[in-house]
Protein backbone atom coordinates (compact mmCIF):
# COMPACT_ATOMS: atom_id res chain seq x y z
CA UNK A 1 0.00 0.00 0.00
CA UNK A 2 1.14 3.34 -0.72
CA UNK A 3 0.70 5.53 1.83
CA UNK A 4 1.58 8.85 -0.19
CA UNK A 5 -1.33 8.79 -1.91
CA UNK A 6 -3.23 10.28 1.38
CA UNK A 7 -0.90 13.19 2.69
CA UNK A 8 -1.70 12.48 6.56
CA UNK A 9 0.53 15.98 7.38
CA UNK A 10 -1.84 18.07 5.55
CA UNK A 11 -4.62 17.34 8.54
CA UNK A 12 -6.01 20.62 9.01
CA UNK A 13 -8.91 21.33 12.04
CA UNK A 14 -12.15 22.40 10.47
CA UNK A 15 -14.64 22.81 13.59
CA UNK A 16 -16.05 21.27 16.66
CA UNK A 17 -19.41 20.01 16.60
CA UNK A 18 -21.46 19.26 19.94
CA UNK A 19 -23.48 16.94 17.64
CA UNK A 20 -23.92 15.40 14.04
CA UNK A 21 -26.44 18.46 12.91
CA UNK A 22 -23.87 21.20 13.60
CA UNK A 23 -21.03 19.11 11.50
CA UNK A 24 -19.79 19.76 7.57
CA UNK A 25 -21.99 18.21 5.10
CA UNK A 26 -22.67 14.70 5.42
CA UNK A 27 -20.20 13.68 2.26
CA UNK A 28 -16.80 11.97 1.19
CA UNK A 29 -15.15 9.41 3.34
CA UNK A 30 -15.00 10.09 7.32
CA UNK A 31 -12.54 7.86 9.64
CA UNK A 32 -13.43 8.11 13.50
CA UNK A 33 -11.08 7.57 16.41
CA UNK A 34 -12.97 6.67 19.55
CA UNK A 35 -11.76 5.46 22.56
CA UNK A 36 -11.65 5.71 26.64
CA UNK A 37 -10.84 8.90 27.93
CA UNK A 38 -7.00 8.00 29.02
CA UNK A 39 -6.05 5.46 25.68
CA UNK A 40 -4.12 8.47 24.09
CA UNK A 41 -6.52 9.09 21.24
CA UNK A 42 -5.17 12.67 21.31
CA UNK A 43 -1.64 11.67 20.92
CA UNK A 44 -2.66 9.21 18.47
CA UNK A 45 -4.05 11.76 16.08
CA UNK A 46 -0.99 13.89 16.45
CA UNK A 47 1.60 10.73 15.75
CA UNK A 48 -0.04 9.88 12.42
CA UNK A 49 -0.34 13.37 11.23
CA UNK A 50 2.83 14.35 12.12
CA UNK A 51 1.19 17.46 13.63
CA UNK A 52 2.04 17.98 17.65
CA UNK A 53 -0.90 20.35 18.32
CA UNK A 54 -3.79 18.59 15.97
CA UNK A 55 -5.63 16.79 18.85
CA UNK A 56 -5.18 18.57 22.00
CA UNK A 57 -3.69 16.22 24.99
CA UNK A 58 -4.46 17.24 28.38
CA UNK A 59 -3.30 15.34 31.46
CA UNK A 60 -6.56 15.20 32.53
CA UNK A 61 -8.93 13.18 30.71
CA UNK A 62 -11.99 13.65 29.61
CA UNK A 63 -11.28 17.09 28.39
CA UNK A 64 -12.55 16.35 24.89
CA UNK A 65 -15.87 17.03 24.91
CA UNK A 66 -16.89 17.69 21.24
CA UNK A 67 -16.66 16.07 17.99
CA UNK A 68 -13.81 17.45 16.30
CA UNK A 69 -13.79 17.29 12.43
CA UNK A 70 -9.90 17.48 10.84
CA UNK A 71 -10.04 18.16 6.87
CA UNK A 72 -7.52 15.95 4.96
CA UNK A 73 -8.18 16.72 1.47
CA UNK A 74 -11.57 17.20 0.13
CA UNK A 75 -13.87 14.73 0.88
CA UNK A 76 -11.57 13.41 3.18
CA UNK A 77 -11.73 13.59 7.40
CA UNK A 78 -10.80 12.31 10.22
CA UNK A 79 -12.83 12.86 13.44
CA UNK A 80 -11.55 13.07 17.31
CA UNK A 81 -14.89 11.44 18.72
CA UNK A 82 -15.39 12.39 22.48
CA UNK A 83 -13.92 10.45 24.92
CA UNK A 84 -15.80 7.86 26.99
CA UNK A 85 -15.52 6.25 30.31
CA UNK A 86 -14.21 8.54 32.57
CA UNK A 87 -15.11 8.35 36.02
CA UNK A 88 -14.81 12.09 37.54
CA UNK A 89 -16.56 13.46 34.50
CA UNK A 90 -19.79 14.75 36.24
CA UNK A 91 -23.17 11.90 35.10
CA UNK A 92 -24.91 14.74 33.24
CA UNK A 93 -21.84 15.66 31.04
CA UNK A 94 -21.14 11.63 30.94
CA UNK A 95 -24.24 10.96 29.21
CA UNK A 96 -24.37 14.07 27.05
CA UNK A 97 -21.13 12.63 25.34
CA UNK A 98 -22.28 9.22 25.06
CA UNK A 99 -25.36 10.61 23.25
CA UNK A 100 -23.42 12.45 20.66
CA UNK A 101 -21.49 9.54 20.37
CA UNK A 102 -24.14 7.43 19.63
CA UNK A 103 -26.10 9.26 17.38
CA UNK A 104 -22.80 9.86 15.02
CA UNK A 105 -21.93 6.32 15.06
CA UNK A 106 -25.67 5.28 14.18
CA UNK A 107 -26.51 8.06 11.44
CA UNK A 108 -23.44 9.45 9.81
CA UNK A 109 -23.42 8.00 6.67
CA UNK A 110 -19.81 9.41 5.55
CA UNK A 111 -18.42 7.22 8.25
CA UNK A 112 -16.86 4.36 6.80
CA UNK A 113 -14.18 3.23 9.45
CA UNK A 114 -13.20 3.30 13.26
CA UNK A 115 -10.33 3.55 14.74
CA UNK A 116 -10.72 2.11 18.38
CA UNK A 117 -8.03 2.82 21.09
CA UNK A 118 -7.27 0.70 24.05
CA UNK A 119 -4.54 1.12 26.69
CA UNK A 120 -2.62 -2.62 26.05
CA UNK A 121 -2.37 -2.64 29.66
CA UNK A 122 -6.28 -2.38 30.32
CA UNK A 123 -7.84 -3.65 26.55
CA UNK A 124 -11.54 -4.90 26.17
CA UNK A 125 -13.65 -3.17 28.64
CA UNK A 126 -16.82 -2.95 28.92
CA UNK A 127 -17.55 -0.26 26.87
CA UNK A 128 -14.95 -1.15 24.33
CA UNK A 129 -16.70 -4.26 23.82
CA UNK A 130 -19.80 -2.70 23.15
CA UNK A 131 -18.55 -0.21 20.79
CA UNK A 132 -16.77 -3.37 18.64
CA UNK A 133 -20.22 -5.41 18.77
CA UNK A 134 -21.85 -2.27 17.65
CA UNK A 135 -19.54 -1.87 14.88
CA UNK A 136 -19.66 -5.60 13.58
CA UNK A 137 -23.09 -5.14 13.43
CA UNK A 138 -23.15 -2.02 11.49
CA UNK A 139 -20.69 -4.08 9.34
CA UNK A 140 -18.53 -1.00 9.96
CA UNK A 141 -14.34 -2.11 9.78
CA UNK A 142 -12.25 -1.24 12.91
CA UNK A 143 -8.95 -0.53 13.27
CA UNK A 144 -8.07 -1.61 17.24
CA UNK A 145 -5.01 -0.32 18.42
CA UNK A 146 -2.91 -0.77 21.96
CA UNK A 147 -1.86 2.42 22.78
CA UNK A 148 1.03 2.68 24.83
CA UNK A 149 2.58 -0.50 23.92
CA UNK A 150 6.03 0.64 24.98
CA UNK A 151 5.18 -0.12 28.61
CA UNK A 152 5.53 -3.78 27.60
CA UNK A 153 8.31 -5.52 26.04
CA UNK A 154 8.45 -6.81 22.69
CA UNK A 155 7.52 -10.84 24.04
CA UNK A 156 4.32 -9.54 26.72
CA UNK A 157 3.51 -7.17 23.12
CA UNK A 158 3.35 -9.57 21.21
CA UNK A 159 1.85 -12.00 23.63
CA UNK A 160 -1.04 -9.44 24.27
CA UNK A 161 -1.73 -8.07 20.93
CA UNK A 162 -2.03 -11.83 20.07
CA UNK A 163 -4.82 -12.19 23.39
CA UNK A 164 -6.46 -9.12 21.86
CA UNK A 165 -6.97 -10.99 18.38
CA UNK A 166 -8.89 -13.88 19.34
CA UNK A 167 -10.83 -12.55 21.86
CA UNK A 168 -12.65 -9.92 19.39
CA UNK A 169 -13.14 -12.56 17.15
CA UNK A 170 -16.17 -12.78 19.10
CA UNK A 171 -17.45 -10.09 17.41
CA UNK A 172 -17.47 -11.38 13.79
CA UNK A 173 -16.73 -8.26 11.27
CA UNK A 174 -13.55 -6.82 10.18
CA UNK A 175 -11.34 -5.98 13.38
CA UNK A 176 -7.79 -5.51 13.02
CA UNK A 177 -5.05 -5.73 16.18
CA UNK A 178 -2.36 -3.76 16.16
CA UNK A 179 0.14 -2.45 19.02
CA UNK A 180 0.55 1.39 18.75
CA UNK A 181 2.90 3.69 20.78
CA UNK A 182 2.84 7.26 20.19
CA UNK A 183 6.17 7.66 22.03
CA UNK A 184 8.01 5.31 20.12
CA UNK A 185 6.12 5.50 16.69
CA UNK A 186 5.81 1.66 16.68
CA UNK A 187 2.50 0.92 14.82
CA UNK A 188 2.22 4.22 13.13
CA UNK A 189 2.99 2.51 9.21
CA UNK A 190 0.29 -0.21 9.94
CA UNK A 191 -2.45 2.74 11.41
CA UNK A 192 -1.64 4.56 8.50
CA UNK A 193 -2.16 1.59 5.64
CA UNK A 194 -5.19 0.42 6.73
CA UNK A 195 -6.28 4.15 6.93
CA UNK A 196 -5.53 5.00 3.50
CA UNK A 197 -6.99 1.69 2.22
CA UNK A 198 -10.08 2.71 3.90
CA UNK A 199 -10.10 6.54 2.49
CA UNK A 200 -8.92 5.47 -1.30
CA UNK A 201 -11.27 1.86 -1.20
CA UNK A 202 -14.38 4.62 -1.33
CA UNK A 203 -13.20 6.33 -4.08
CA UNK A 204 -12.09 3.46 -6.25
CA UNK A 205 -16.22 2.44 -5.26
CA UNK A 206 -17.45 5.76 -6.49
CA UNK A 207 -15.69 5.61 -9.67
CA UNK A 208 -17.43 2.33 -10.16
CA UNK A 209 -20.63 3.32 -9.37
CA UNK A 210 -20.29 7.01 -11.66
CA UNK A 211 -19.25 4.58 -14.52
CA UNK A 212 -22.32 1.67 -14.16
Amino acid sequence: MNNNKINFNAARFITSAPNIRQMPADTGVEIAFAGRSNAGKSSALNTITQQKSLARTSKTPGRTQLINVFELSEGKRLIDLPGYGYAKVPEEMKLKWQEALSEYLQQRDSLKGLVVLMDIRHPLKDIDQQLLQWASDCELPVLALLTKCDKLKSGARKAEVLRVREAVAIFGGSIRVEAFSSLKGLGVDQAKEVLTEWLLQHDQTDTEEELA
